[in-house]
């Protein structure tokens, strides 16, 4: 960390793939907070669009573009961090946005706050065009504890997406890097670190990103077996890492709560998965939460059961 005469640098890691028709838009918003201290490292992860050729055109000064061959996200943004100087982390998709004052209202809260505070930020979801972001409130809009934060993550379903946080270094080095076996919320798992290796999670209303969602072929929209087993698999990591902090009933009823909205959301895709999803719900003690679904089907699925309905529903293109 800088003394009290210097600014902290702010390193914003953008890993990129394939992201042509947005990256220039993430580089901008980048390039445009006011915090004066920033250095950008893009990571380009062997995109076969224009993507690399987009980054080139910001090298400079205060721009870095890396190029690499396809490994998946987790190993671009390692990439980004083991090329990173700053004293704090932001991560920033390559379709994701950053309103002009997120990183220095959260670093001024940050620096009061004392070290191993991370900071989270309001954000609000788009499709295309910025101007239509939606911000909702969430309960993890406060400041909250490491458990309590993943308590809300895990028992309700809230998320936090990664342009939101901003880590200092050494909070990431105590976390360690991405887990570059997942694909499939990578992100939900490294930000568990991130928050338990953390003395307090500290929110900052005044900040904004912007998380694009609904395009096509979008790695949090896919339903592939191999991104499902990674699904899986990261929440069986959250779990680990949330019981290792604190195995108490109200952690093990959050998770059989996790647990049981994985059951849900891996099937039909994927039975073999859902049904070890339904191990874990009942080693946790068993969850009450039923699956979301319209009216008409929840009251059809008290007949034939939601299994049926789901799998006719998938049937009929619903």
């Amino acid at each position: 960390m800088k003394d009290d005469t210097e600014k902290p640098l702010v390193s914003v890691i953008v890993p990129c793939f394939n992201a042509e028709p947005w990256v220039a838009a993430a580089m901008d918003s980048a390039l445009a907070q006011t915090w004066p201290e920033i250095e950008i490292i893009a990571v380009d992860d062997g995109s076969t669009d224009r993507s690399l050729s987009v980054l080139g055109r910001y090298a400079g000064p205060r721009v870095r573009v890396l190029d690499q061959a396809n490994r998946g996200a987790a190993a671009a943004r390692n990439a980004g961090l083991a090329a990173a100087s700053g004293d704090f982390i932001q991560f920033l998709d390559a379709d994701d946005l950053l309103e002009p004052t997120k990183i220095a209202n959260q670093v001024g809260l940050l620096i009061a706050s004392g070290p191993g505070a991370v900071g989270i930020s309001r954000w609000a979801r788009f499709r295309n065009d910025p101007s239509d972001a939606v911000a909702s409130e969430s309960a993890l809009f406060c400041d909250l504890s490491p458990v309590d934060f993943l308590l809300l993550h895990t028992a309700r379903g809230e998320m936090m997406h990664p342009a939101a946080w901003l880590v200092p270094r050494s909070v990431a080095e105590k976390a360690g890097p991405w887990d570059e076996s997942l694909s499939l919320n990578d992100d939900g798992e490294y930000f568990a670190r991130i928050a338990l290796a953390s003395r307090k999670i500290v929110f900052s209303p005044g900040s904004l990103s912007l998380y694009r969602s609904g395009l096509a072929g979008s790695l949090s929209g896919r339903r592939d077996r191999k991104s499902l087993i990674s699904l899986l698999k990261s929440c069986e990591l959250i779990a680990d890492h949330l019981t290792a902090a604190e195995d108490s009933p109200r952690v093990r009823q959050a998770l059989a709560d996790y647990f049981q909205r994985l059951v849900y959301e891996t099937y039909p895709d994927a039975p073999n998965l859902s049904k070890e999803a339904e191990t874990r719900v009942r080693g946790l003690g068993g969850s009450q939460l039923k699956p979301l679904m319209g009216r008409r089907q929840a009251m059809l699925a008290r007949f034939v059961g939601w299994k049926l309905v789901r799998r006719a529903a998938r049937l009929l293109g619903r």
